[in-house]
């Protein structure tokens, strides 16, 4: 069974890959504006959200339930210095990571993704969230996780527009 967010992630990534690669160390390091992300961080903030959303896939496949930690964003952007990070070295983590990603999301048997579970937590950790009276399912959730990714790319390349 073709798994469509897994297309979707490598889609996302081999077509932001030429955009993030025009951006200068400079330019990558630049907030849009005062109190918002530079790219750089941007994409940490990807990173991070990968390395959760890889422990989130996985943990589904053997539980009944969909209930996750969330995290504090900011504090972890912070707290890994992604502003002072190469930029290159950063897109190459990027890139890397979710398409590992992809691998474990297309990995996990149709019957998990798409298992209704009842209990779930999405409504708080998701992007779209999934109202807690409606089941949700892991597909839903490793959806979720693309469209997360797309709207922060879209900010990067508002920043390389500029």
């Amino acid at each position: 069974m073709r798994n469509e967010a897994a297309d979707e992630l490598r889609d996302e990534v081999s077509g932001a890959l030429p955009t993030l690669g025009l951006l200068s160390e400079k330019e990558a390091a630049t907030p849009p504006a005062p109190g918002r992300w530079s790219p750089k961080q941007i994409i940490g903030h990807l990173v991070d959200s990968a390395f959760t959303n890889h422990g989130r896939f996985v943990r589904a496949q053997g539980q009944d339930d969909l209930v996750f930690p969330g995290y504090a964003q900011d504090r972890w952007v912070e707290a890994q210095r992604y502003q002072d990070r190469s930029w290159r070295e950063l897109v190459r983590l990027w890139e890397h990571v979710n398409l590992h990603l992809a691998w474990v999301m297309e990995s996990a048997p149709a019957s998990e993704r798409t298992r209704p579970r009842r209990t779930h937590n999405l409504h708080e950790i998701g992007f779209r969230p999934v109202p807690p009276a409606e089941p949700a399912t892991l597909e839903q959730l490793m959806l979720d996780y693309v469209e997360h990714l797309r709207h922060h790319l879209r900010q990067v390349r508002e920043c390389a527009k500029t």
